[in-house]
């Protein structure tokens, strides 16, 4: 049954590129779309009329949180007091446990996935932190959330993260990272048992890939095997790397090569890699501050990167330059990777990012980060169907609003979004057809329930640093206020 929506822009696609319309329309039916442009003939079994908005394709968010907020907390201290927010060797070899119950991880995983939604992500792939897991993901918390997944009806690309290694504290307050190789094939059997479920399944919404976690994390044999892995079975892989000068150190003490080197030996990098963040290349400024091939490299491998430039930014790093690993031919994706889950904020980060870096104007583009928001996010998953509203493609849509006298003038719509609004102004969400979030609410979803459910959940979260930090320091103590807080 074709539906009929209406805005006044719409980011459609033509020559293999966005192009804007002005009051047009997109029409579906099914899962695919049939018609973008101004005049529509033929009949429709629904009609929906957005006003000033723009729509546009879905977003794709291939760092998405779907776990309780914890750079509110970890984004304000300096290396001393960071070590506070790592595991203790202690805790590491004797008292290593779940913070969450089962049911509380499942309730962690809706309340972030109804977050996805109403800021108007259509396709993710997930990223949970496993500080406050007893190791990593097992593979029913998987099947669980997988299930959460489809009832909102959002399209993920799922998998158990696991590791063989943690970043931890040493007693002498040095930082290290401490292995466990057994837990780490577990983690990779689980995994592989995630893609066979998936494949059982047969939804086009769930869709298996390997979620390995820090590079550091992994011994070498883990790396092959999920290289091997992913080769056999033509899957995916996301692998946090390139992102720390820590981790970097870690692999040159250990391996005697760069983290881009090892990714290579290993059988990793090649166009199946999805990398998020690659922000400590060799023409990082912190590392040689010039480039010495590492670019090329990852251009020649057919990988994507993930760029999360609102996070990075708030954990004070960023790419060194957008354009530059663009015009080398890497594929740039887009992440969240924290709250908010963001994307036009991320966006409006990295394009600023990008001018101050450069110290042009000209620098900030603004295309280019759209493109990877959904072009290069689709690239990544394989996926010609989606990231862009044309006949044929995956009904992925998404549409904000620019009706408010908050929102300001319309010289380039895009262009008012990024720099006066936020992806809080969504208000409608189809994924596949089906519309999943329409004028902020989601069928069958109490946002007030789940508004005071997150904040309970975060401060167990919050409370439970205190058993992990080696000198067992209060919660208020990790993570002191900005001012000073009187009591009654």
């Amino acid at each position: 049954m074709p539906v009929k929506v209406t805005a006044r822009y719409v980011l459609g696609h033509h020559n293999r590129r966005h192009v804007l319309l002005e009051n047009a329309c997109v029409v579906y039916s099914g899962h695919t779309i049939d018609y973008v442009g101004h005049d529509y003939a033929g009949p429709v079994d629904e009609e929906r009329n957005l006003g000033d908005a723009l729509l546009m394709p879905g977003l794709i968010d291939l760092d998405a949180l779907t776990d309780i907020d914890h750079l509110i907390l970890d984004s304000w201290a300096g290396p001393e007091q960071a070590k506070g927010h790592q595991w203790s060797e202690d805790y590491f070899r004797n008292r290593r446990a779940n913070v969450f119950s089962a049911e509380e991880r499942q309730q962690i995983r809706e309340y972030a996935l109804i977050q996805l939604v109403l800021h108007g992500i259509t396709t993710y792939m997930p990223i949970a932190s496993e500080v406050h897991s007893e190791w990593a993901e097992p593979f029913e918390e998987l099947v669980g959330m997988a299930e959460t997944s489809r009832r909102l009806g959002l399209r993920g690309y799922l998998g158990p993260a696991y590791r063989s290694g943690v970043n931890v504290v040493l007693s002498v307050g040095e930082r290290s990272v401490m292995f466990d190789d057994d837990r780490g094939r577990e983690g990779l059997a689980g995994a592989l048992r995630f893609i066979d479920y998936t494949n059982e399944l047969n939804d086009p919404l769930v869709n298996g890939v390997l979620l390995p976690c820090r590079i550091e994390t992994l011994d070498l044999q883990l790396l092959k095997e999920t290289a091997a892995a992913s080769t056999e079975r033509d899957v995916l892989v996301r692998l946090h790397s390139l992102q720390g000068l820590v981790e970097r150190q870690f692999i040159m003490d250990w391996h005697g090569m760069t983290p881009v080197e090892l990714l290579d030996q290993v059988g990793l990098l090649n166009e199946r890699l999805l990398i998020p963040h690659a922000t400590y290349t060799d023409r990082n400024p912190s590392v040689h501050g010039e480039d010495r091939g590492d670019l090329a490299r990852l251009a020649d491998s057919g990988a994507s990167i993930i760029h999360c430039p609102l996070t990075s930014m708030r954990y004070g790093s960023t790419l060194d330059s957008f354009n530059a690993y663009k015009e080398a031919g890497i594929n740039i994706s887009l992440g969240t990777d924290s709250f908010p889950p963001d994307l036009i904020r991320g966006i409006d980060a990295g394009v600023q990012l990008a001018k101050i870096l450069a110290g042009t104007n000209d620098a900030g583009d603004v295309a280019g980060y759209f493109d990877a928001a959904t072009l290069g996010g689709a690239q990544a998953l394989r996926r010609p169907d989606l990231g862009r509203l044309k006949p044929g493609a995956q009904a992925d849509l998404v549409a904000f609003s620019l009706s408010d006298i908050r929102d300001g003038v319309h010289e380039d719509p895009l262009r008012t979004l990024l720099l006066n609004g936020t992806a809080r102004q969504a208000v409608l969400s189809v994924v596949a057809g089906r519309t999943i979030m329409a004028d902020g609410a989601i069928d069958g979803v109490d946002l007030e329930f789940w508004r005071a459910r997150g904040q309970e959940l975060f401060d167990t979260m919050r409370r439970a640093y205190s058993d992990r930090d080696t000198r067992n320091r209060s919660a208020d103590e990790l993570f002191p206020p900005v001012y000073a807080r009187l009591e009654r």
